[in-house]
């Protein structure tokens, strides 16, 4: 996790580089409807196995998500939001209702 002295003074500019990159973004609309396990995000989002992981590492390391491994054969990882990614949820809606109305303006 970045310090505050490693993040952006501007608050806009600390999110957009938390959550700012396309991968990001899709990785967070999937788990906002439900945890998904890796083989489901790499299903829904049209990604690399390298990139969802590095991505998915980023998010688990800034607080955004967590990642539960179950044991067994083969082994399970579930990814969730974590009280603080999921605290994004308002922005998501906001984002989602703006789009619709700029595409309905068109």
């Amino acid at each position: 996790m970045l310090t505050k002295e490693e993040l952006p003074e501007c608050p806009v500019a600390t999110t957009v580089q938390l959550i700012g990159n396309k991968w990001k973004m899709l990785i967070i609309r999937d788990l906002l409807e439900a945890p998904r396990r890796f083989s489901e995000l790499l299903h829904s989002i049209p990604i690399s196995k390298k990139v969802l992981s590095d991505n998915l590492r980023a998010l688990t390391q800034d607080g955004l998500i967590e990642r539960e491994a179950c044991s067994g054969v083969p082994p399970r990882v579930t990814y969730s939001l974590s009280a603080l990614g999921s605290s994004l949820r308002p922005i998501w809606e906001a984002m989602e209702t703006w789009g619709t109305e700029y595409k309905n303006s068109l």
